[in-house]
């Protein structure tokens, strides 16, 4: 983690939070999460806060995962010697990850270049105008392209560092993280960055109590509005009001991403053929299930099988 004068104290700590959190199997922590700087010292967070950050930037030679939290002023090129101590871990393909504004580091340092990335909405015409090579995705939650990974703003980097885990550790470890830090276990990157309501994160929070719940029991179903409708014991039009206040999209995208996550967890913990496990998520054919991990998750289950089944063999 890259620390400097007015770095945000929540982008610092979400990935100990998150990746300090997670485990391979109970009480075995996946990550051990370092800190370094420019220049080794005190630091002053953006609420005042000072801490001590003991390495210098020759830390990230060492690093499996280098995290650049929120920059704090858009117009502001990052130091060369950062650039450069980016670019050369880059070289080495490490996995480097900008949460919010830290986007900004990694263009300066022309690691976005030719790639996909996103940032804050707020800063959305700031860095178009200084990447204008980068293929900029302002509306998205997080991107990943290449080696290269970049959020959008505050909350999005939770979600961008569950991804993480899920996507080196399967769904199961992403789950179990979520359920410590009580809160969902995935958006996906495509989601709008802002939405009319908040993401419930409870049921009793929920406009809809026990219908999302109920549908995540009844997945293998078909689901329609008018179905969850009659569960709600409301109106198609109220139903259809209600649940893109409480979810922020619409039924059909909801049920494909709960279904491709179901798809997820029994493709790393069963055997099961990919015909059975399309018909018991809901997708009915192969040829559905396949769509949505290519559209959601950029492969395929056989792919994703072989590569969350090699990485539970390897016990990581």
């Amino acid at each position: 983690m890259l620390a400097f004068d007015g770095v945000s104290l929540f982008h610092l700590t979400v990935p100990e939070t998150v990746l300090g959190t997670s485990f391979a199997s109970p009480g075995c922590p996946l990550y051990k999460i370092d800190y370094c700087a420019v220049t080794p010292g005190m630091v002053c967070t953006d609420t005042g806060l000072q801490i001590r950050v003991p390495d210098g930037l020759n830390a990230l030679a060492q690093a499996d995962l280098i995290i650049v939290p929120a920059w704090e002023d858009t117009e502001a090129r990052a130091p060369d010697a950062l650039t450069e101590a980016l670019r050369e871990a880059h070289s080495r393909g490490k996995l480097i990850v900008g949460l919010c504004l830290g986007a900004f580091v990694l263009g300066d340092a022309g690691l976005l270049d030719g790639r996909q990335a996103t940032t804050h909405w707020v800063a959305r015409e700031a860095f178009a105008r200084r990447f204008p090579t980068t293929n900029f995705r302002p509306d998205v939650l997080y991107v990943a392209d290449g080696n290269i990974v970049t959020s959008a703003g505050t909350v999005a980097a939770i979600d961008c560092c569950l991804n993480l885990v899920r996507e080196r550790h399967g769904a199961d470890a992403a789950n179990r993280t979520a359920r410590m830090l009580v809160t969902p276990p995935h958006r996906q990157g495509g989601q709008a960055q802002y939405i009319e309501q908040p993401v419930p994160h409870f049921p009793c929070e929920s406009r809809l109590p026990g219908v999302l719940e109920w549908a995540l029991e009844h997945l293998s179903e078909s689901l329609t509005v008018d179905v969850l409708a009659d569960v709600a014991h409301m109106s198609r039009r109220s139903f259809t009001r209600r649940f893109r206040e409480a979810t922020g999209t619409t039924l059909t995208k909801w049920l494909n991403a709960q279904r491709v996550v179901r798809a997820q967890q029994l493709l790393e913990t069963t055997e099961l053929p990919i015909e059975h496990i399309a018909h018991e998520v809901g997708f009915g054919t192969p040829l559905s299930m396949r769509q949505q991990f290519a559209a959601q998750l950029g492969t395929s289950p056989s792919d994703y099988r072989r590569t969350f089944c090699n990485t539970r063999r390897a016990g990581l």
